[in-house]
C-alpha cells in the first residue's frame, strides 16, 4: 500500500477537504496512473451529497470523487501487455466487472449482472472501497484503461471519459454518419460536445 493525497467528502453534503489515504500496490495486470487532470461531473456532486441512495447502496464516506481521469502511466504490473511507463491513458466511470456474465462477454461491462465496480463509491472484489480521481494517482486493471490519443492534450482528454462517452455511445449505437440528422435537446455541457461529435462523425452504420 502507498499513501495518496486527494480531496474527499467526509460525510454527506460536507465540502471537499484534503485527505490522505492508501492506494494498493499494482497487481499483475494493474497500471499505476499519475493523474494530471480530472473532469468535474455533476454526478460527483450528487454522490458526495448522497442524493442517489434510493437507486444504489448507501454512499461510502470518506468519498474521493472523480471519474473523468486523464494521466500518465508511471508503473505497471509484471503481466501488463497493453501499456508501458509514459503512456497517456484515462479512466472512466468503472474500473472492473465480473468479466464472465453475458453482458461482460459482449463488451457491455457497464451492465454487468454480477456487479460493475465503479471508479469511486463502490467496493472492489476484495471488499475495499474505491476512490476516484480527485487525487494524485490511481491503480486500475489494464483492461479498464483506455489509451488517450497522442495528438490530444490531456486536459482536453479528461471530459471525454464521462461526458464524451455519454454522447459518443448513442451516436455509434444508432449509426449516425454523413447525411444523418441528429436532434439535440439542450445545449449545456454535454450538448455542445455532441454537436462537435456529430459534425466530425465519419463511421459507417453497423
Amino acid at each position: 500500500m502507498s499513501k495518496c493525497k486527494g480531496y474527499a467528502a467526509t460525510k454527506a453534503k460536507a465540502p471537499l477537504g484534503a485527505w490522505e489515504f492508501e492506494r494498493r500496490e499494482p497487481r499483475e495486470h494493474d497500471v499505476v496512473i499519475d493523474i494530471k487532470y480530472c473532469g468535474i461531473c455533476h454526478s460527483d456532486i450528487h454522490q458526495t451529497r448522497d442524493e442517489w441512495s434510493e437507486y444504489q447502496e448507501d454512499a461510502i464516506f470518506p468519498m474521493v470523487p472523480g471519474h473523468e481521469i486523464a494521466g500518465i502511466v508511471s508503473a505497471i504490473g509484471n503481466k501488463v501487455s497493453r501499456y508501458k511507463a509514459g503512456d497517456k491513458v484515462g479512466v472512466g466511470c468503472f474500473v472492473d466487472s465480473c468479466r464472465n456474465c453475458l453482458e461482460c462477454r459482449q463488451g457491455l461491462e457497464q451492465y454487468c449482472t454480477v456487479g460493475t465496480i465503479w471508479t469511486y463509491n463502490a467496493h472492489d472484489k476484495v471488499g475495499n472501497p474505491t476512490y476516484g480521481g480527485y487525487c494524485e494517482r490511481i491503480v486500475v486493471d489494464e483492461n479498464y484503461v483506455p489509451r488517450m490519443p497522442e495528438n490530444l492534450p490531456l486536459d482536453a482528454c479528461a471530459p471525454w471519459l464521462g461526458a464524451g462517452i455519454t454522447l459518443y455511445s448513442p451516436l455509434r449505437h444508432w449509426g449516425a454518419g454523413p447525411l444523418k440528422k441528429v436532434a439535440i435537446v439542450g445545449l449545456g455541457g454535454l450538448g455542445h460536445m455532441i454537436v462537435k461529435l456529430a459534425h466530425r462523425t465519419r463511421w459507417e452504420p453497423r
